[in-house]
């Protein structure tokens, strides 16, 4: 839930759903649908779909359990080399290289004094200095993983780093070197308004929000672009995350 979106925005929905599916197996035994309507606005909403998926693969594969070696995380649906490094280093204590982007900045700026990491995916140079930053003992190697990663977000932050606070100000090359200003290519704000992503959320809350099967005339009038419309409608279908039911009409997936 935390990928790409606030722990404000989670802390409600979270609770909820782990009072409604305390373990895999609990949340196995439900439907995607109901997965997607747990799930609610907190976007992307694929996510819902993998975690379920997840639920149901550690329910047949790992005994009801989240397993917790890399290899064995790596195969759920969904998650990734960062994922499954958080989950291997703050679940089981493992120690584990977390590399998000908040880690990968804090990381540019100390050791190659640059304001941003200068790839947007992460390279092998970064994986293998991170992993030698790490202490010996798991425990305290997960405890500096974390602690980099609030860094990140809290102080070292992107647009507004508060240097001033920065308990590793006199190590930060960036710092030292006056705060040069980036200088790779110019770096994108996400947009929302008026997008694919937005026209997506708009049909997929009409079909979540009803009490039955939806109507296609009702869809149209959630979303005014007609081309637009229908290739988000498409995309979700496509995307499992509506299913079109026998007599045209749209339901979300049993």
């Amino acid at each position: 839930m935390l990928q790409q979106t606030p722990v404000s925005r989670v802390l409600e929905p979270f609770a909820q759903w782990m009072k409604r599916w305390p373990t895999p197996s609990a949340l196995a035994n439900a439907t995607p649908g109901e997965a997607i309507v747990m799930w609610g606005r907190l976007g992307y909403p694929r996510r819902a779909l993998r975690l379920h998926a997840t639920a149901v693969m550690c329910d047949e594969q790992f005994g009801g359990e989240i397993p917790s070696t890399l290899s064995q995380l790596r195969s759920l649906p969904g998650v990734g080399e960062y994922t499954a490094a958080a989950i291997a280093a703050f679940a089981f204590q493992q120690r584990c290289a977390v590399l998000d982007t908040n880690v990968r900045r804090v990381h540019a700026r100390v050791f190659d004094g640059v304001q941003f990491a200068t790839t947007t995916s992460i390279t092998e140079r970064e994986r293998t200095r991170a992993d030698a930053l790490l202490p010996t003992d798991p425990h305290t190697s997960a405890r500096l993983s974390a602690a980099v990663m609030e860094l990140g977000a809290l102080v070292c932050t992107s647009r507004s780093p508060q240097c001033d606070v920065c308990p590793i100000r006199t190590e930060c090359l960036w710092r030292l070197n006056g705060k040069p200003e980036w200088q790779g290519p110019a770096r994108k704000g996400q947009t929302y308004e008026g997008t694919d992503r937005q026209c997506r959320g708009q049909l997929l809350a009409v079909v979540r929000d009803s009490d039955g099967p939806v109507e296609l005339g009702l869809l149209n009038q959630a979303w005014p672009e007609p081309v637009q419309r229908a290739r988000a409608l498409d995309s979700l279908v496509a995307d499992g995350l509506i299913d079109v039911c026998e007599d045209g009409t749209f339901s979300l997936p049993s």
